[in-house]
């Protein structure tokens, strides 16, 4: 199934950019509709069962998209999903679409970790350390882990930097045995 997720997500990262669409905007309206459908159970499975005409989904597909304000290519992009029964794959095509337009618009992801919450000036200048380090630009996810004690631990892909005081604590545990 995952080159089928490649593929939707592809096109659709294919119609953003060469729309110059806002991804973001995209992104979030893609969560929202992944959202209503997990919370709503009898939504969902009206948009998944075979039994019921592609037309028929599709007005109250359009019904959803005009109450939540969704772009046309939003739209389509789930209508192809429920007419080709790929609804349930909404939330891997949404994680591969992400990728994707990050991959091609040079944006990288960091998860940073912090012992404490940090002030925006902090965030800023830690971000553009990463930004420097990986030449790219970073969307930043925060969170907090009280066990570093001090310092931050960057993921970014699969590397990671670690600048945690329980690091550097560990380092010196390890030479000292040594």
């Amino acid at each position: 199934m995952a080159s089928v997720v490649g593929v939707y997500a592809r096109a659709f990262a294919d119609v953003v950019v060469s729309g110059k669409l806002d991804s973001d905007k995209m992104l979030q309206e893609l969560r929202g509709i992944e959202s209503l459908l997990a919370e709503n159970i009898q939504l969902r499975r009206v948009m998944e069962n075979p039994a019921i005409p592609g037309d028929r989904k599709r007005a109250v597909l359009d019904g959803v998209a005009q109450r939540l304000g969704l772009a046309t290519q939003s739209r389509n992009l789930v209508a192809v999903l429920i007419d080709h029964r790929r609804l349930p794959l909404l939330g891997e095509i949404l994680r591969q679409v992400e990728r994707e337009l990050n991959q091609r618009m040079g944006i990288a992801v960091a998860e940073i970790t912090s012992a404490r919450e940090l002030s925006e000036v902090e965030k800023r200048n830690l971000e553009s350390q990463v930004a420097q380090l990986t030449g790219k630009q970073i969307r930043a996810r925060y969170a907090q882990d009280a066990s570093l004690l001090g310092g931050a631990r960057v993921k970014v892909g699969s590397t990671i930097y670690d600048g945690s005081v329980s690091e550097q604590l560990e380092r010196i545990r390890e030479q000292l045995v040594q």
